[in-house]
């Protein structure tokens, strides 16, 4: 984590010197627009992404909770699954507590430097959770089609490097695409049609056509999509092959169950930011943008503790325990 924390006021300081140099932007501060809508909807929609907004930390904050207290909970799958929740966590509030405060403010404007590291922290935990995703489907590949080797595999020490690798690299994959961000020109309107500070949205505002940083930044988001995906889903067709040749039974049942509910938050997840960064036009549709958006950053880290916990009897056993411990120590 230390190298979480000193990423960001790198930036920071690189901002600086770009406005030192009168390279980066004469605009001090963006307005997010946010939802075309009336005030009386702004409060409506207040409420319910508040609703949202507590139910995600306390569903992802069970399974944390869970699985620090279960013993029998502490082994690598659930320990990928505690940080996954974590960064879920971490993942929602990058975006929604600014977005409830433009709900309510007349102002709704950012920083410049608060906008680029916005936009830098919200995707870095995007490409966070995509090396989540593709070290959980490692996860199940060892487990099931390598599991007399499994615990040699995947120790405590392994395990936790990779989860290490998996916040770094996330972090790091980011450094280019929000540098030459930051170098984009905003001379004219500074009004974001967005909610938060993205990608498609920030470029649509630009002084002058900026092809490089729209290409490069469509690579860098392609390139660690299209080698997660692929291989979680080399992954998971060894999986199924291997579970397939297993004869039925409760231990069949089990493996299929667990690999359906990873298949289900790479469907959701993978759908809706290939949408979002991959697909041509997306960017040139402000609507899409914040509905795309709001799809794989809110509503699925919302669904994700559902998905885990409704379908593996372990789990739901631990979150039970946790709920009878909540209110007795109340």
């Amino acid at each position: 984590f230390y190298f979480l924390l000193i990423i960001p006021s790198t930036f920071i300081e690189k901002l600086r010197l770009y406005d030192n140099n009168n390279v980066s932007t004469t605009i001090h501060e963006f307005i997010l627009l946010g939802f075309l809508c009336s005030q009386e909807v702004e409060i409506l929609l207040f409420v319910l992404f508040s609703i949202i907004y507590i139910l995600t930390l306390l569903g992802n904050g069970a399974i944390i909770c869970a699985v620090w207290l279960d013993q029998q909970l502490h082994t690598p799958m659930y320990t990928l699954l505690a940080n996954f929740s974590f960064l879920e966590i971490c993942y929602i509030n990058s975006n929604v507590p600014n977005m409830l405060f433009n709900f309510l403010s007349k102002t709704k404007t950012i920083s410049y430097h608060g906008c680029i590291l916005q936009f830098y922290i919200f995707l870095s935990l995007c490409a966070t959770e995509l090396f989540f995703l593709a070290l959980m489907a490692f996860d199940r590949y060892v487990a099931i089609c390598r599991p007399l080797h499994y615990s040699t595999i995947m120790t405590r020490k392994v395990c936790g490097t990779l989860v290490s690798a998996c916040w770094v690299s996330g972090f790091l994959w980011l450094v280019t695409p929000a540098t030459l961000v930051s170098q984009v020109p905003f001379c004219g309107s500074n009004v974001i049609d967005h909610y938060l500070c993205d990608l498609g949205a920030m470029l649509a505002i630009s002084c002058v056509p900026v092809p490089k940083t729209t290409l490069t930044c469509s690579t860098f988001s392609a390139v660690i999509l299209l080698i997660t995906l692929f291989y979680i889903l080399v992954s998971y067709t060894l999986v199924l092959r291997a579970v397939v040749q297993v004869p039925k039974g409760s231990g069949r049942k089990k493996a299929f169950s667990t690999c359906a509910s990873h298949l289900i938050v790479v469907s959701l997840f993978y759908g809706s930011v290939i949408v979002m960064y991959v697909s041509p036009g997306a960017a040139n549709q402000p609507g899409l943008q914040k509905f795309v958006t709001m799809f794989y950053s809110i509503v699925t880290p919302l669904l994700n503790p559902l998905i885990y916990s409704l379908r593996n009897k372990e789990m739901k056993g631990a979150l039970k325990k946790v709920m009878e411990i909540s209110p007795s120590s109340s």
